[in-house]
């Protein structure tokens, strides 16, 4: 069975491929901060606006692909209940890391599957990260190696690149933590 991916996450595309889910990419291009903010304003926390934004871009995408079988993502970090989005710019990068210093958090990845533009299942995996406590050199030079383009994209660590090394504990699954709670999805597709 294809699906559809409604992101265009290199990440996620890689980890639907090398489970044997052959997708086609069409990004939501969903306005993620303008939804964040609505969602905020209306008391939502870090789980409900991870799976709202899921069901959004796949809700986005199914209806104006019918029939097809669409997969919308969103992973976010919770920091005491407090959402912590993908930074900006370099120095608000910076601030992040320094926020989630020598802290533990969650990282939460939502997915949701939708079809003839409304949703059918939806699911949310919470990972729990404790950073290690560096200082504030490391913590630049650990930035310094991430380029703009992952940085903007995929947050401030990632966890399939050199992202492992600021943790002193990480407790979930994998793929969950790169953004896509794939074992889920797969249980699910097989059932349909």
């Amino acid at each position: 069975m294809r699906i559809i991916l409604a992101s265009k996450s290199k990440v996620r595309k890689k980890i639907l491929e090398d489970n044997n889910i052959p997708c086609e990419v069409i990004p939501s291009n969903v306005d993620e901060d303008q939804a964040k903010e609505s969602l905020i304003a209306e008391g939502a926390n870090p789980l409900l606006i991870s799976k709202n934004l899921a069901e959004l871009k796949s809700i986005k995408v199914s209806k104006k692909n019918p029939e097809k079988i669409v997969l919308g993502a969103d992973s976010v970090i919770d920091l005491d209940n407090e959402l912590i989005s993908k930074p900006k710019s370099r120095a608000e990068g910076l601030k992040i890391l320094e926020k989630l210093n020598g802290k533990k958090h969650k990282l939460i990845s939502s997915v949701c599957i939708s079809k003839n533009g409304s949703m059918i299942w939806h699911h949310s995996d919470t990972s729990n990260l404790t950073m290690k406590l560096l200082d504030k050199t490391d913590l630049e030079a650990y930035l310094s190696k991430i380029d703009n383009e992952k940085l903007f994209a995929y947050g401030v660590y990632q966890i399939e690149a050199n992202g492992k090394a600021l943790f002193e504990d990480i407790s979930g699954d994998k793929n969950s933590i790169m953004g896509l709670p794939v074992t889920k999805i797969k249980e699910y597709l097989k059932n349909i």
